[in-house]
């Protein structure tokens, strides 16, 4: 639940992250970047995981992202996190055990040169607050549009490792978006941490607490269906 009174305080402290990431993204784009992975390799070990993310990176299956087109090094910092633990998942952490430095950057190149399947959007789905959160946020909540991160199209900014969400599975979206939102009670130590917390400077963490069911369910129909 939102506090009315740190309204003021919420907005001037993701404006100043916004700009701190515009000077970052300004920054990166005058780089040229080239592609560290092996497409070729990266498409052997792949078919270990058609399984789960499908064919070239298009999974069938809404509870997996689709992997297909995401930006690259997106793509390599998440193995990354997941053999660290930093992002936490079962299935990823078992998986990406045994690939390599080499292995991961591999994947990453190969995923990131597909294409992308068209996402599937609710009839019932409104559309018009989701594209109002993700175009213009929420002033009075303090929630930042989606669109400063990534993009108009949602094709993120690859060069600031701002993942890509357009066409993803409404399903694996909003999963993301509660888990940067949820607080995971840990019995052992009595605290309170959160489920997903992974993103940069906490930005989504910031953003997602203010966002009700409602609100995650409307953006993420609205995201799935950008292309």
């Amino acid at each position: 639940m939102y506090n009315p009174s740190s309204f003021v305080f919420n907005k001037t402290h993701l404006m100043n992250k916004l700009a701190s990431i515009f000077i970052i993204v300004i920054t990166f784009a005058s780089i040229n970047v080239s592609a560290s992975g092996d497409v070729a390799k990266g498409k052997v070990i792949a078919a270990t995981c058609v399984v789960c993310h499908g064919v070239q990176g298009n999974s069938v299956v809404a509870t997996f992202p689709k992997l297909a087109g995401q930006g690259e090094g997106y793509l390599l910092k998440q193995l990354q996190d997941f053999k660290s633990n930093t992002r936490k998942d079962v299935i990823m952490k078992n998986t990406v055990v045994s690939l390599t430095k080499d292995d991961m950057e591999n994947l990453a190149a190969y995923f990131s040169k597909q294409t992308i399947t068209q996402g599937v959007v609710s009839k019932s789905a409104n559309i018009a607050l989701g594209e109002q959160l993700y175009k213009g946020g929420n002033k009075d909540k303090g929630v930042t549009a989606c669109i400063a991160c990534h993009g108009p199209i949602g094709a993120g900014i690859p060069s600031a490792k701002f993942p890509a969400l357009a066409s993803q599975h409404v399903t694996y979206i909003i999963k993301q978006l509660v888990a940067f939102r949820q607080d995971a009670y840990n019995v052992q130590t009595g605290t309170n941490t959160p489920e997903r917390n992974n993103d940069y400077e906490g930005m989504m963490r910031n953003i997602t607490k203010y966002l009700d069911n409602k609100e995650i369910e409307a953006v993420s129909q609205y995201i799935a269906g950008l292309h």
